[in-house]
């Protein structure tokens, strides 16, 4: 998302060469490196064969990229929604707004509810981190960043910490007490830390590790005690926006998706990317496992929300209309998974079939573009953040 872009440039003494230069951040063998282009450069054609060339490598590379897509198109014989074709449509769709939750001095960010189903986690361009009961739209928690563009956090699964980040570069975990009245700032603990703006954070499936993304173009696993890195993953060729975990206990996988136009899938135990999906037209904001986590969803500025299969290794859906031209921020499931909900940048939440493609619903209420959206952990509700500096509960 360009307005939501940050560019560190870095000058100083090259890590090769030793003059001062505008400098590339790079990472080798899971170590940060600073190199001026030049370097870069020369690094790049070390080890090159005789008669090969940086070209020839670029050309092999796209051959190879050409016979991957080929091999992908003999398998798609078919498109979801003929499938879906003897589905029984969905019928009167209706959802209003239940809560309004107003608090924040200026844009929301991005949100996460709590596992309890109840409380909710809020960051905002106004420095700000608030915790909400859901219920009674009171605030339970709040703290002030030393900056502001708070663009990540995310509630631990114990629902005793909060994770948040932005344009510190890093990732600080804050333990949360029943006492209201408590200085949660003074038990800050500063567990990532990036080269550029924190884009998306997210517990794995206990509150001892952390994963993040960043636009220093990586991603990252942390050690919350430590803060340690645990591994680091390389593969997008820009900065990352968003992330998000495969949904099983045992869950392995994640997806991000970044300005280079790819969702990349990787495996956190290796670090590798285990496969890339490069089918938007401009950057994706938002991507979101299935429920089954046998498939995602992202969002992206082209105004499309699309669904890529993992076992067919393909896009499988498309969901946009000639009407829509706005990007999408935010992308959610329905627990059952038939609903897709999106938020853009026109003020609307639009609601797709995700087997029939069709949009069933379009949600009116923000002021502003809708920046993020989360389906509760019971489905019975979702929450939505907006630059009009409120949430919105909608059931």
């Amino acid at each position: 998302m360009c307005d939501q872009t940050f560019l560190a440039i870095t000058f100083g003494p090259c890590d090769n060469c030793h003059l001062s230069k505008p400098l590339m951040n790079i990472y080798l063998k899971n170590e940060p490196i600073n190199y001026c282009s030049l370097c870069v450069e020369e690094m790049a054609c070390q080890g090159l064969a005789p008669n090969e060339t940086l070209a020839t490598l670029k050309s092999e590379s796209d051959n190879l990229k050409t016979k991957l897509e080929e091999e992908r198109a003999k398998l798609h014989d078919v498109e979801l929604h003929q499938v879906a074709e003897k589905v029984e449509s969905l019928g009167q769709f209706v959802m209003k707004t239940r809560r309004t939750l107003k608090g924040h001095g200026n844009k929301v960010l991005c949100m996460d509810w709590c596992r309890d189903k109840r409380r909710i986690v809020s960051s905002s361009q106004d420095g700000k981190v608030i915790v909400w009961d859901a219920f009674t739209t009171n605030k339970e928690h709040a703290v002030t960043m030393p900056c502001t563009w708070v663009m990540a956090c995310a509630y631990a699964p114990s629902g005793c910490a909060v994770a948040c980040g932005g344009l510190d570069n890093k990732c600080s975990v804050y333990p949360l007490s029943l006492d209201k009245n408590e200085n949660l700032a003074a038990k800050k603990k500063s567990v990532a830390m990036h080269t550029n703006y924190l884009s998306a954070c997210s517990f794995t499936n206990s509150d001892m590790q952390i994963l993040t993304s960043s636009g220093d173009g990586t991603c990252a696993l942390w050690d919350v005690e430590s803060g340690q890195l645990l591994q680091s993953f390389h593969g997008h060729a820009a900065d990352v926006l968003c992330l998000d975990l495969a949904p099983s206990e045992t869950g392995n996988t994640f997806v991000s998706g970044g300005c280079d136009k790819k969702a990349n899938v990787w495996d956190m135990r290796s670090g590798q990317c285990i496969q890339s999906f490069e089918t938007h037209d401009s950057d994706i904001n938002s991507v979101r496992y299935y429920p089954s986590g046998d498939a995602f969803a992202s969002g992206s500025d082209d105004a499309t929300c699309r669904l890529f299969d993992l076992r067919a290794d393909r896009e499988v859906a498309i969901y946009s209309k000639d009407s829509i031209i706005f990007g999408v921020s935010s992308v959610d499931f329905s627990l059952s998974g038939r609903l897709l909900f999106g938020g853009y940048n026109d003020y609307t939440i639009n609601v797709w079939d995700v087997l029939k493609g069709t949009r069933v619903s379009i949600l009116f209420g923000h002021e502003n573009r809708v920046s993020t959206l989360r389906v509760s952990p019971d489905g019975t509700a979702f929450c939505s953040g907006s630059w009009d500096h409120t949430l919105r509960m909608w059931a």
